[in-house]
């Protein structure tokens, strides 16, 4: 599905539910992992992720678009938009929206970095492990005040 079609999509739910017109921009963003959609204030366009409609189909994403609708008309009528407001709630619930969305499976996110450096403080011997290099000129032990030593941990060869 195109920007364009998402667009025109997003106009009906708007006067077939709310009977209002939708007078700003509805895009696709492919980055969204852990939200279903999303609102912005100000400059009142809706992103919708992309993989909700892969994944879950055209029913699941017109809940998605109803929900972000939710904000946008209360936003603009100057009412409660936000999650915890009871005048969202109901319209939300009036019009038929997901409060939350469907969780998607992981699509290879971010990959988990492995302990690369140890930091060893002089005086007390306690260590904190880290992933990334750090200035130990600039940072003392938490439980001491110590000087701390950084050394680089031996990595697991590929074979």
């Amino acid at each position: 599905m195109s920007n364009d079609e998402l667009q025109a999509w997003v106009e009906n739910v708007s006067l077939d539910s709310f009977g209002v017109p939708f007078r700003h921009q509805a895009t696709f963003n492919k980055r969204l992992s852990s939200t279903g959609g999303r609102y912005f204030t100000k400059s009142h366009h809706i992103e919708i992720n992309p993989h909700q409609l892969e994944e879950n189909g055209r029913e699941e994403v017109e809940k998605i678009i109803k929900h972000e609708l939710c904000h946008y008309h209360l936003h603009l009528a100057g009412r409660g938009y936000k999650h915890r407001d009871p005048d969202f709630k109901q319209l939300l619930q009036h019009v038929g929206g997901s409060r939350f969305c469907s969780s998607l499976p992981n699509r290879g996110g971010r990959k988990v970095q492995p302990y690369r450096y140890v930091l060893i403080c002089r005086d007390c011997g306690m260590k904190y492990m880290r992933k990334r290099k750090v200035d130990t000129r600039r940072f003392r032990c938490g439980k001491c005040r110590g000087k701390l030593q950084q050394q680089t941990l031996d990595s697991p060869k590929k074979s």
